[in-house]
């Protein structure tokens, strides 16, 4: 009895020790540890999740105008806000969250990206110098017309299908360590990918509302850092 006893008690001491690793990431009443890139306006709801949309832009193309051309609506229209940590220096770790985006959607989660997405939130925004490009984007896509499906890392691997539900609740989780990083939707592995070794290995994490149209929300955001 005692044999079988002692592994069962540290098996369960293993696990608690393992939840208290985690630490949220906000602290549902405002945005103390965050800092918003472009015109977001994100605010906690009630229950403590986190609602992201755009502010009225005053670079609106129809703004002091009779008329705007298609490239000045698309360049309007494209331009990204983001969420992004105080901290620049997450390296390995576990990263949790739900999240919830309208029909038609999109969003990603930033890693390590070194210029914060200063280049996504101007107009026209300089898409060769956006998250994805100089660190990485994690996609969430609800319907949106992108060839890259939710869990996607952009740019380097598409997600497997299958394990999304479109127009409800999701949950993600981010492994990111130095030669991988893993991406499980709803607790499947949908994609992996090394990286590219000339691509930071730190950097801070960021939320993103993709377009003027974005509506996004998150709860029970929570990390675990790899020391």
């Amino acid at each position: 009895m005692k044999s079988r006893l002692i592994p069962f008690i540290a098996l369960a001491l293993t696990t608690t020790l393992s939840a208290a690793d985690w630490t949220p990431m906000f602290n549902g009443k405002d945005l103390s540890g965050w800092e918003i890139i472009g015109d977001g306006f994100w605010q906690f709801m009630p229950d403590g999740t986190l609602l992201g949309e755009r502010r009225p832009s005053k670079d609106e193309p129809a703004k002091g105008k009779e008329s705007f051309t298609r490239a000045e609506y698309r360049a309007w229209r494209d331009n990204q806000s983001w969420l992004y940590t105080n901290r620049n220096d997450y390296g390995e770790f576990d990263l949790h969250l739900e999240f919830w985006t309208r029909t038609m959607g999109n969003s990603g989660v930033s890693l390590r990206d070194p210029s914060r997405a200063k280049y996504g939130v101007t107009i026209p925004a300089d898409f060769t110098k956006t998250p994805s490009k100089l660190g990485y984007e994690i996609q969430i896509n609800n319907q949106y017309p992108d060839p890259h499906p939710t869990g996607s890392i952009y740019g380097f691997v598409d997600a497997k299908v299958g394990s999304q539900k479109d127009n409800d609740w999701n949950s993600m989780d981010i492994e990111s360590r130095n030669d991988i990083i893993r991406v499980k939707l709803n607790g499947v592995l949908v994609a992996e990918h090394p990286g590219d070794p000339k691509r930071p290995k730190t950097g801070p994490i960021g939320l993103q509302l993709h377009d003027q149209f974005s509506v996004i929300q998150f709860r029970n955001v929570k990390i675990r850092e790899i020391k």
